[in-house]
């Protein structure tokens, strides 16, 4: 029985296995960078270590200075959750040497799976189909360039090393190759501090499916169904759920017994998951083909669905797994039953291309219910930096069917409270009311597909909910400024009211907290104008600005450059992302406001430019 562990993670995956470990009498270890100091992980941990500045890579991507944490803690154990070192084989390498659990697969395993190349070649073996591709020994871009033109464009270039969608680069025509394998190769080591690519082809509206896996030391495998994950945006997971709705029964059957295969091939053990891209069925397999795309040596992001429908705590099963016992169940025992959704809360404006988002979150209330489960790292007065992912929470939800797991998600969403910052709450309201998704239509093409309508929706009940939340914000500083004002007037005492839209001859539908409704009239004319807070000056007309909060990582001219239109003057990072900017037309640049490693909010200017139409 494991006494004490280190998580090396942060946000709401180091709450969940500190909430298992709490369950289990396992006392707990957290870590946290400068940034993080009052995160609600930090709180929720037995105890904390500091293990040093913002930037990931001098904090929670240190394996040196992990170990040294759980040396100094009295850690026996180390759970990397997702993301960070959870892949890295040199973290689970350093806890065998310092005689530390290593809740996880073997380094070993995490090492071939953890390059890309690698799993191909280990599935390919355990006779597992793989999508078309190609992972070129010459490494330049001259030699992805020939890589890529042999598996035909379209292609994605993907990093050898690291997962989650990080890193991975779409190339539509053969012209955009040099640029885009630049682009790659920096998002790569950012992201992985390795620049290795191969070249995979695109396949035509996919869908993306996954298995979870639970494997002990004595060879058992159980695998807990599929999950689907094909609403996507830059390749990462927005709305997850399980089962996957459409498949046939053998289909079904066929992803279990390749995702088991391949376990069985590659001595795995503890949790992982296989995930592979499912194209529709045609005349040559009804059922649908199905490709290898590749394996997570880790706890996934959308663990929670599965758990939901089996029954089970699968951080629980890998910290007995982590300490030697056999599976605490066999595959009988945790036949799914329902389905179950995740919705994966960001910080980020999907108005603004899914832009992330940093700030302080002012007011955090979670929705309950039946079948309602909310996995967060947040809460009110908690501080979102630049310098990590930018999920906050996780929605989950189940019932008996899918269509009662969806609506009780579209119904959690709309009483979840998040303020003081920009999330894609309505976004994600906006794609679980559309009539494809409802149907069970998806693909990994479906956001770009229904772009239009879903910005549509989104903007409409992001309106609502701002209207709403601004005038609470009044009523809040008149009470707090003079006490609670009486009288009638709804829109005087907002405290448990919603707005529901739907009002005609100016009036609004409105629903209360304890379940009654009435209509209203309008409200007073000066209460929806404006907004609160600081505006942030005005720049020059001519200067291109931030448009999130972000790091400067490169800056590629000087006052007195010329420059074409479309041509990149300034990258910045957010929250693993790379943004562009570029050139809006010809012209001289007359000023640089910025340099690398500036840290820089919304609305700053970077550079000037005396434009030439």
């Amino acid at each position: 029985m494991l006494r004490r562990v280190l998580i090396a993670n942060r946000g709401e995956i180091a709450v969940r296995i500190i909430r298992t470990c709490r369950a289990l009498g396992i006392e707990t270890v957290a870590v946290c960078s400068d940034a993080d100091r009052n995160a609600r992980h930090v709180g929720a941990a037995d105890r904390a270590v500091t293990i040093g500045p913002a930037p990931a890579g001098a904090s929670y991507l240190s394996v040196e200075r992990i170990i040294d944490a759980a040396r100094a803690s009295g850690a026996d154990a180390i759970h990397p959750g997702y993301g960070f070192l959870s892949e890295r084989p040199e973290l689970a390498s350093a806890c065998s040497d310092a005689g530390l659990v290593w809740v996880g697969p073997p380094a070993g395993v995490v090492a071939r799976f953890g390059s890309k190349i690698e799993a191909r070649q280990a599935a390919e073996q355990a006779g597992v189909p793989v999508v078309p591709g190609s992972a070129p020994d010459d490494q330049t871009p001259a030699g992805i360039t020939a890589a890529a033109r042999a598996v035909g464009v379209p292609v994605l270039l993907k990093p050898s090393a690291g997962g989650g969608g990080k890193g991975m680069v779409v190339v539509d025509a053969a012209d955009q190759l040099a640029e885009s394998i630049a682009r790659a190769r920096r998002e790569a080591v950012a992201t992985t501090g390795d620049g290795t690519l191969y070249v995979e082809r695109r396949l035509e509206r996919p869908r993306h499916v996954e298995v979870q896996i639970v494997a002990d030391r004595g060879g058992r495998v159980v695998t807990l169904g599929e999950r689907d994950c094909s609403l996507q945006r830059r390749h990462q997971k927005v709305i997850e759920e399980t089962p996957a709705p459409g498949l046939t029964d053998s289909l079904r059957r066929r992803l279990a017994a390749a995702a088991a295969d391949l376990a069985r091939h590659a001595r795995y053990e503890n949790a992982g998951t296989v995930e592979f891209l499912v194209e529709r069925g045609g005349s040559e397999d009804a059922d649908g083909r199905c490709y290898f795309l590749e394996m997570n040596t880790r706890l996934q992001v959308e663990h929670p669905v599965t758990e939901m429908v089996a029954g089970i705590d699968l951080v629980a099963a890998q910290l007995a797994i982590a300490a030697g016992d056999a599976l605490p169940w066999s595959a009988s025992e945790v036949a799914p039953r329902g389905h179950a959704m995740e919705c994966r809360i960001y910080a980020e404006d999907p108005a603004r291309g899914f832009l992330p988002q940093a700030g302080r979150i002012d007011r955090y209330m979670e929705p309950s219910g039946p079948g309602v489960r909310v996995d967060s790292g947040v809460g009110a007065g908690s501080d979102v930096p630049v310098h990590y992912d930018p999920l906050l929470a996780k929605l989950i939800t189940a019932g008996r069917t899918r269509d009662e797991a969806r609506r009780r998600a579209q119904a959690a969403l709309g009483e979840f409270v998040l303020t003081g910052i920009t999330t894609n709450i309505p976004f994600l309201r906006a794609a679980l009311a559309h009539p494809a998704f409802e149907a069970g239509d998806v693909q990994t093409s479906f956001l770009q597909d229904h772009a239009e309508a879903l910005a549509t929706a989104a903007a409409e009940l992001a309106g609502e909910a701002d209207k709403v939340e601004t005038l609470a914000e009044r009523e809040r500083a008149a009470d707090r400024a003079t006490g609670p004002r009486g009288g009638e007037d709804v829109w005087r005492r907002l405290a448990g009211w919603r707005l529901g839209g739907g009002g005609t001859g100016g009036s609004s539908g409105v629903a209360g907290a304890g379940g009654g409704a009435g209509r209203v009239g309008p409200p007073p004319a000066d209460a929806l104008d404006g907004t609160s807070g600081d505006s942030a000056p005005r720049p020059d007309e001519d200067a291109l600005c931030a448009p999130m909060p972000a790091t400067v990582t490169a800056v590629a001219i000087a006052p007195g450059d010329t420059v074409t239109a479309g041509d990149a003057l300034i990258r910045l990072e957010a929250m693993k992302m790379e943004l562009a900017i570029r050139a809006p037309t010809g012209g001289h640049v007359t000023a640089v406001h910025c340099a690398v490693g500036d840290l820089v909010q919304p609305g700053r200017p970077l550079v000037t430019l005396d434009q030439v139409e």
